[in-house]
């Protein structure tokens, strides 16, 4: 029997990184200033865990300039929908175990 954890992403643990997939499964795409005021969050710290959820192919990263300013854009993935909705559906079966 497979065990009920093994359904939970590790790249999902960090609460920065389950809320930037929250923002952008609901959202078709979010600059980074609105997701780094919405979550409370630093530069540095946004900037390394979008990286982590790049890395995964989760999140694609948009890279543009605005008249003379630049502007990066997240969009979620088809790979990271479905690697989001798996780790929700694991969180559910585990709560609805005890």
């Amino acid at each position: 029997m497979k065990h009920i954890l093994n359904d939970i992403n590790k790249v999902f643990d960090h609460r920065v990184r389950l809320a930037i997939m929250s923002v952008l499964v609901v959202s078709e795409s979010m600059d980074f200033n609105a997701i780094k005021d919405l979550l409370g969050v630093t530069d540095g710290n946004l900037a390394s865990h979008s990286k982590a959820l790049e890395k995964e192919k989760y999140i694609e990263v948009v890279k543009q300039f605005i008249g003379k300013k630049p502007n990066t854009r997240y969009r979620i993935t088809k790979l990271g929908k479905e690697a989001f909705q798996a780790h929700i559906d694991a969180l559910e079966k585990l709560i609805h175990k005890t």
